[in-house]
Parts: structure tokens; sequence; C-alpha cells
């Protein structure tokens, strides 16, 4: 279950996945069907457990320009994973020093997230406790570029989305006060190839251009 302090000193359970649904809706979502221990295995570390929810509820996909990587690549033309992006993002770590005061190595550093105008977001691996990990994100045009943020990865979507952090934590303003929509990987895959706009579902004009 996950166990974490609140700003308020309550402790959270397993609700942070649902608190985020009572947001944005999981109509275009899918269980993911994640196979947890050969993904664990093959990424080397468990992974926290509302990020094991959103995977169940609305697996990888996109919340308007933010994708939220599946564990593991899917198979279906659809590239993203953590699998694939943990290179480059321990990389970003690595070159750019990490987080302010955090001492921790690129190895302790794990992506789920990436996009909304080159922001890249992940775990800091801090300790045994995948649902005590903080979200770190990499933002393109702010200073300093990496920001650490003390909850977990569904939670910051929800304050994200719901304004609820004192400033917007990414440098790009997209789905700052405002909901986005979630649109499941193979349904985004499925509109394309039906000419459909992958995100809008909306007749795309210049489907052609990619047959």
């Amino acid at each position: 279950m996950h166990q974490r302090e609140t700003a308020g000193g309550q402790v959270a359970g397993r609700t942070d996945v649902e608190a985020l649904q009572q947001i944005l809706p999981s109509d275009w979502g899918a269980d993911e069907q994640v196979d947890w221990a050969s993904a664990e295995a093959h990424l080397g570390a468990s992974l926290p457990t509302d990020y094991r929810d959103f995977m169940a509820i609305y697996g990888g996909g996109c919340i308007d320009d933010l994708i939220v990587l599946p564990p593991l690549p899917t198979g279906n033309g659809w590239g993203a994973s953590i699998a694939g992006h943990a290179v480059g993002f321990r990389e970003l770590w690595a070159t750019e020093g990490g987080a302010p005061g955090v001492e921790l190595g690129a190895d302790r550093v794990l992506p789920w997230g990436s996009g909304c105008n080159a922001n890249e977001l992940g775990w800091l691996m801090a300790g045994p406790n995948p649902d005590q990990w903080p979200v770190i994100v990499w933002r393109r045009h702010d200073d300093p570029r990496w920001a650490l943020i003390d909850c977990g990865m569904a939670e910051f979507l929800r304050r994200l989305m719901s304004a609820e952090f004192d400033e917007c934590p990414l440098s790009d303003l997209s789905l700052w006060g405002r909901v986005g929509t979630f649109v499941h990987h193979e349904e985004q895959e499925r509109r394309f190839h039906a000419g459909l706009d992958p995100m809008t579902g909306e007749p795309d004009p210049y489907a052609d251009m990619f047959d």
C-alpha cells in the first residue's frame, strides 16, 4: 500500500490514483497488463504502487503532450518506455549535476514521463521503499534545470493539473491548472491508422502524408 505523509500530516493510502481519476477521466485508458515480475527484473527496481495502479487503469499513453511511460516497450510501434528512456534520463542527471542538494548518482534515478515542451520526469530512488520516492523533473527552460518534488507520480499529476503547487513545477504551462485528456497508446495507434488525430480522434488532414 502506498504510504506517504501528506502536507497536512495525514497518511495517504492507495488513493492517489483514485484522486487523480476524480479530475482525469480514464475513458481512453486501458489496463497495460504488465508482468510486473518481468518488468521489474528488467529494470532492476521495484516500482511505486501508484504507478502500478496507474498502469492498471490508464496504462501508458499521453495526457495531451505529456507522455506517461509504460515500463517496457509495447511492441505495437509506440516506442516510449521507462526502459527505453532510462539511459538518456540518467545521462541528463550525470551531466547536469542532478537536483540541488542531492548527492545520489545517476544510477538512482528512473524516468516515468516526458514531454510538455522538453520536460523529463522521473523518480529519485532515495531509499528501499519505492512508495517513498519523490518526483524529479528536468526543465529545459528553467534554472536550475532539475527540481525535486516531494510527492508521488499520481499526486504530482493531480496537483499539476489542479495548480496546487506554489508554482508550476514544469517549464511549460500547458497542463498547469488545466486538466488534459489521457489517451492510451493503443488507441492512439488505432486512430493514427484510421487517419484520425491520435489525441483528439478528429479527422487528420495530414494523414495521407504518412501512408
